[in-house]
């Protein structure tokens, strides 16, 4: 009999480490390596109240609304056909549109950003809209009644895009702030733009890095040793990427990109600039 029971013991220990480990494992391969997975749980004891007992959950008028739905209806929310972040050419031709009504006053660059939204934000309030800075099915069919289908010079003009309000970081010293938003470099000195151009910047492949840099060095005749592409007026900034005049970016504008670097497609403007920036100046590129 003591046999028998010295059996069982060992039994149920050995199914306890087992029961114990297979809870562990969940936990140290979870998200982030330390949060514990909800299998790792310990179990409810037994005595537990019932789970009809006044406590054990909510009633249905404790819980939240939906956060997709809205309070008087319950209709979920109107989907987004447009918004920050999205870079397509229906976004092109919505700021070449609300251009024509006096809502976008640059030339446009198929990238939803700041400036759009709150172009778009000024449209729907006219419109008797809700503010969204978003555009949703009604927002655009409101736009496109209200403005004409864009030609392709208001799509993509040649003439230099109008400047956005420049980073704080740009607004001391000697700085290149370079917009990715409205794609222009402004040449600044204590706050003051001394000069601006239009570029353009890498692919989605080969992307122009952002940040804060400086000038590491200059040349006035380069060739890329990786593209073996010629790079006039190259003001490096960031290992091989540039500021440089792009004749591809003078002939095919916005349809094409470059390989990190930014373009820039006035030659006789940045061959003025060249002249004036120096080794150490900042740089900085941003959205």
């Amino acid at each position: 009999m003591k046999r028998t029971t010295s059996v069982i013991r060992r039994a149920v220990l050995a199914a306890a480490v087992v029961a114990l480990a297979v809870g562990c494992t969940p936990e140290a391969a979870g998200p982030g390596g330390g949060g514990a997975s909800p299998t790792t749980q310990a179990p409810k004891a037994t005595t537990s109240a019932p789970t009809d007992a006044p406590t054990a959950t909510p009633t249905t008028d404790d819980k939240p609304p939906s956060p997709s739905a809205t309070p008087s209806t319950g209709a979920p929310a109107p989907k987004a056909l447009m918004g920050d972040g999205d870079e397509t050419e229906q976004v092109r031709e919505l700021q070449a549109r609300l251009r024509q009504l006096g809502h976008f006053d640059r030339a446009p660059t198929g990238f939803y950003g700041t400036m759009t939204a709150a172009s778009v934000t000024a449209f729907q309030k006219k419109q008797g809209l809700p503010g969204t800075g978003s555009v949703d099915e009604t927002t655009w069919q409101r736009l496109l009644t209200a403005s004409r289908k864009p030609t392709a010079d208001e799509l993509k003009p040649s003439t230099t895009n109008q400047l956005d309000t420049p980073d704080a970081r740009c607004m001391t010293g000697r700085v290149l702030c370079i917009s990715k938003e409205s794609r222009t470099l402004a040449w600044m000195i204590d706050g003051r733009v001394v000069s601006s151009m239009d570029v353009r910047f890498g692919s989605e492949n080969t992307p122009t890095r952002e940040g804060t840099f400086s000038v590491g060095w200059k040349a006035r005749k380069w060739t890329s040793t990786i593209y073996h592409t010629p790079m006039p007026y190259a003001m490096f900034f960031s290992g091989g990427q540039a500021v440089h005049y792009s004749a591809d970016f003078a002939a095919r504008g916005y349809n094409g990109a470059s390989h990190g670097c930014v373009n820039v497609r006035d030659k006789a403007k940045l061959s003025a600039l060249f002249d004036q920036v120096k080794p150490g100046d900042k740089v900085v590129v941003h959205w």
